[in-house]
């Protein structure tokens, strides 16, 4: 074997003679740090799962694993709070993070500054919550809503700022500025359910001294892991059950949430939410312009009808001659007034006869019937007389040829 007696070199001499530093254990793990410091990409990505979170002392400790390795994670309490994420066991998320090493003990782990949930995750989550609530009855169209036709008050649910509603607010004015919307400001990012729901509870209460007639639920533009929150399982109850029809404009038109599913309308876009509810002033204009045609025509039929009418009784009461009726009429007439004239008592009394009644005023044509010492009453044409009966004769008067 090679040593020192057969080359007469000693160890001591070889170590000198390839200068391999020398370090104490601080040092060392001081040299690694420095390295790490300097060689390290300051802020990285990894995607990993997460496997056994531990809350300690306020921080959330957990491994990072592929399956092939892992690593120590940490998020320190003062982060903690404003992460979107709170991973469980078993989660897989897409961590923003930088490398801490602990010189003491050459501890190396990852310090947490963001988290994401993985889209498989999402995805999971999503169909966990739509059989839910599928079997909960909340995810048919039978129970869905009927839109309002043109909705007087809208409630808007949306971060403030956002371009997203700026180009709500700009196509409402441009298609029907006589809708009342009612900005309400909500996160729409992260672990924010339980701030939404709050707000939904709120409205819910207020819903008729507000004059709500419908719900817009509306974010902008992201990734599908942004979206997580519209999957929460509470928040997409309440939807469900808001006292108005609620219309959900989330994202793009790919994505897809368990909001949209219980919601009574989904758009793809929140512009086209609101589109949806409103009407275009510009179509609905054409529509009256329309319907006052329409009854212009109406009425032109009307009159056409009426005096087609008309003209039809003017031909009829031609044809019947009315004045030539009336000439029949006034004949007729008069020759009733001659008849009345020639039987009038008044033209027999003038030629010497009289009108002989009984004490009971009843005309007598003959002597039957009279008897001696009644009285009787004869009338003539100036006058009359009471007379009582002497004698009774029963004499016919002879006819003449």
């Amino acid at each position: 074997m090679p040593s020192s007696a057969c080359t007469g070199v000693s160890p001591t001499d070889v170590l000198s003679a390839e200068r391999i530093p020398t370090f104490s254990v601080a040092e060392l793990n001081s040299a690694v740090g420095n390295l790490l410091e300097r060689g390290f990409a300051p802020r990285f990505l990894v995607e990993a799962t997460v496997s056994r979170p531990q809350l300690k002392k306020g921080h959330l400790w957990f491994t990072l694993t592929d399956g092939e390795a892992s690593i120590s994670a940490v998020a320190w309490a003062s982060q903690l709070r404003q992460l979107r994420h709170r991973p469980e066991d078993g989660d897989g998320v897409t961590v923003v993070g930088k490398l801490n090493f602990w010189t003491a003990r050459a501890s190396l782990n990852v310090q947490v500054l963001d988290i994401r949930p993985s889209l498989s995750t999402v995805l999971r989550q999503f169909e966990l919550v739509r059989r839910r609530l599928e079997e909960a009855g909340l995810i048919d169209s039978a129970r869905r809503r009927p839109l309002p036709r043109q909705p007087q008050t809208l409630a808007v649910l949306t971060s403030v700022p956002s371009s997203a509603l700026a180009d709500m607010l700009r196509t409402a004015t441009e298609r029907w500025p006589l809708t009342r919307l009612l900005v309400v400001p909500i996160p729409v990012q992260g672990s924010v359910a339980t701030r939404i729901r709050e707000v939904l509870g709120r409205l819910a209460k207020e819903a008729g001294s507000l004059g709500l007639d419908a719900l817009v639920l509306a974010r902008g533009g992201g990734s599908r892991e942004d979206l997580a929150v519209f999957d929460d399982e509470d928040l997409c109850r309440d939807l469900a059950a808001f006292p108005v029809p609620v219309v959900t404009g989330l994202g793009h038109e790919d994505d897809l949430t368990v909001a949209d599913l219980v919601a009574d309308h989904r758009a793809a876009t929140p512009t086209a939410a609101i589109v949806a509810l409103l009407p275009d002033r510009q179509v609905a204009l054409r529509e009256l312009q329309q319907q006052r045609q329409r009854l212009r025509d109406v009425q032109s039929r009307w009159l056409e009808r009426q005096q087609q009418r008309l003209m039809e009784r003017h031909q009829a009461l031609a044809l019947q001659a009315p004045q030539r009726r009336l000439q029949e009429l006034r004949q007729g007439l008069d020759q009733r007034r001659a008849l009345l004239r020639a039987l009038s008592p008044q033209r027999w009394l003038k030629q010497g006869l009289a009108l002989v009644s009984n004490a009971q005023g009843i005309a007598i044509d003959g002597v039957a019937g009279i008897q001696k010492k009644d009285k009787l009453t004869l009338r003539f044409q100036d006058g009359s007389i009471e007379a009582a009966v002497t004698q009774v004769r029963s004499q016919p008067l002879s006819s003449t040829s």
